[in-house]
């Protein structure tokens, strides 16, 4: 007979299957273990991630061809930071809108570049590295069709070239584009993105075919001079816009078919925006020039005007396109840098210091220059004259900067920074392509950890599973106690 005082009040569960403590501490080492291999010598982990990386940006500019190879690392929401032992760049003439005749063969004017690329990223970072073709105004000058036959030769070489590549990174871009991508640069090399857009540095570029003016305006635009970029947790309200036809060689090319075809009143004989004594010819006729900087400034503020007639706003100040108030302080690149550097201007000299030289430089005779400068190419020392009369026409003459303002900066470098606009782009991709992936859970920095997390907790469970039955616990009601025996 069953003695009752001996059966518990809340009678047991007859059998009860016990896991060993020592089975839980395995499997979370393990799982532990799991997780640290995978932080030290996955290529998900974020050392490596936001580790040394490669982008190559092929500039197509109207004069000539440049690839940038830019390395870098960067941290998730931050502007990426360069590797400036790393990176590289190669620069081949002529540009791509030469091939005009024959656009089926600007392609293979890439070669060598690529080939330089090839040489400045890590083989095995090859493939996984994009390359980025962007043209500018010498290619968006020509007809449409000649244009794309230019790019789908160029597409052809990119796709073999083992690079990452995507037929629409090829392109021609917009001129305003180009000012933003400048105007980042800039503002990334002084160390002003991210800050307060009321203290970052516009910009104003000169370049071959056409010339970008982009800052912060608080003006009231225009919508199609007005654009938002927002770089991180900042936005800025930028003025930009690309003056097509306005630079400086392409208006030099008009200065001197105006020669011969229509005098201004301002010119008394020949061209006077070349040095004293040299000639040229143009459209078989011989052009001797006067080299009155004076004269030339007239001239060069007069072409700025081409156009006006067009403009639909309150005012234009060059050609048919409005342009606010500058504000604040400005860098002033490519020819502007190049001109004030020739003169052996310092880098924030005055447009009277400019204008001095240029009219000492004009008025020599062209015999002397040539023994002067005698390892400068005589082509380029030849436009001096002109480019110095360009400069204060277009800045002070259109755009009101006064003459005696110290707050616009010529210079193409920033400490070791080159701040051309092939720069901007980069920055602006990685910023864009940062915001483009975060929603995407397998591009995620922490997805595959999680991923890794889950399967080590799933792995876990499936051991504990068959680890589980170790020990088989039975009640004993006629002896009133507990037995444990243990099972295979």
């Amino acid at each position: 007979m069953i003695d009752r005082y001996k059966i518990p009040r809340r009678f047991p569960s007859p059998t009860r299957l016990t896991q060993k403590p020592c089975t839980t501490i395995v499997v979370a080492l393990l799982a532990f273990a799991l997780i640290l291999l995978f932080l030290s010598f996955s290529p998900y982990r974020r050392k490596d991630v936001w580790g040394p990386q490669f982008s190559v940006i092929i500039d197509a500019g109207s004069s000539g061809t440049r690839i940038h190879v830019f390395a870098f690392s960067q941290q998730e929401g931050s502007l990426p930071l360069l590797d400036l032992n790393r990176t590289a760049v190669m620069r081949t003439s002529p540009g791509l809108s030469s091939f005009v005749d024959e656009p089926g063969k600007a392609g293979e004017s890439l070669g060598k570049l690529i080939g330089f690329a090839k040489q400045n990223v890590r083989q095995n970072w090859v493939g996984s590295t994009e390359i980025r073709l962007m043209a500018t105004a010498g290619l968006r000058m020509i007809d449409e069709e000649v244009r794309e036959e230019i790019l789908k030769s160029c597409r052809s070489v990119l796709r073999d070239s083992g690079f990452k590549f995507q037929d629409d990174w090829a392109s021609v871009i917009p001129g305003y584009d180009e000012g933003l991508y400048a105007w980042t640069a800039a503002n990334y090399a002084l160390g002003t993105l991210g800050d307060d857009p009321q203290k970052t540095t516009g910009i104003i570029e000169l370049g071959g075919a056409s010339s970008q003016l982009t800052f912060v305006s608080d003006e009231v635009l225009p919508t199609e001079f007005m654009h938002i970029l927002k770089l991180g947790k900042t936005t800025y309200n930028l003025y930009s816009n690309s003056f097509l036809h306005f630079g400086q060689v392409n208006v030099l090319n008009i200065d001197q078919m105006y020669q011969n075809v229509t005098k201004y009143d301002s010119v008394t004989s020949g061209d006077p925006c070349m040095p004293r004594g040299y000639s040229y010819e143009k459209e078989m006729l011989e052009v001797k020039s006067t080299g009155n900087f004076t004269e030339c400034r007239t001239v060069s503020s007069d072409l700025l005007k081409i156009g006006k007639e067009n403009c639909t706003y309150q005012e234009c100040r060059i050609g048919s396109a409005f342009v606010p108030d500058l504000q604040g302080h400005f860098l002033a690149t490519e020819n502007f840098f190049f001109t004030s550097k020739f003169f052996n201007l310092d880098g924030k000299s005055s447009l009277s210091d400019i204008s001095s030289a240029g009219e000492k430089f004009c008025g020599e005779d062209w015999v002397t220059l040539k023994e002067r400068y005698s390892t400068t190419d005589e082509e380029e020392l030849s436009q001096y004259c002109f480019s110095s009369a360009y400069i204060v026409a277009f800045l002070h003459d259109s755009l009101n900067v006064p003459m005696d303002a110290t707050r616009i900066e010529f210079a193409n470098e920033i400490g070791d920074i080159q701040a051309e606009w092939a720069l901007g782009a980069f920055i602006v991709r990685r910023m864009i392509n940062i915001t483009d992936n975060s929603p995407s859970m397998f591009r995620s920095t922490w997805a595959p950890l999680l991923l890794l997390l889950s399967l080590s907790l799933f792995i876990s469970l499936l051991i504990a599973k068959f680890r589980r039955a170790q020990t088989k616990t039975v009640y004993d009601l006629e002896k009133g106690r507990y037995i444990v025996t243990h099972v295979a």
